[in-house]
């Protein structure tokens, strides 16, 4: 194997690592738009095909460049389910000690 072989390889692996993080932030921040289940379901079905469709591209570097960019559309106060750690119930009505 070449130099320019392993450089190649290396490049391919680091551009999956990156779109991994990539879909599995934009999956998370999908879930704090759509809160019920059949909307989330939805948005990520669309995610998903759009990932699928750009997945044999060339420009694949300035594709995940412009998707990092995902920030300034991450909502501020994203959905927490009550019961959860920062939500309203968490640890409303305690067992009391005896």
């Amino acid at each position: 194997m070449g130099v320019s072989t392993t450089a190649y390889l290396v490049r391919k692996a680091t551009q999956k690592e990156r779109v991994q993080i990539l879909y599995s932030q934009a999956i998370k921040g999908t879930l704090n738009w759509a809160v019920h289940c059949h909307l989330f379901y939805q948005d990520a079905s669309k995610l998903r095909e759009k990932f699928n469709t750009n997945k044999h591209v060339d420009v694949i570097d300035r594709m995940i460049a412009e998707g990092e960019q995902y920030n300034k559309w991450r909502r501020l106060d994203p959905y927490i389910v009550l019961w959860a750690l920062g939500g309203s119930k968490f640890t409303r009505n305690t067992a009391q000690p005896f």
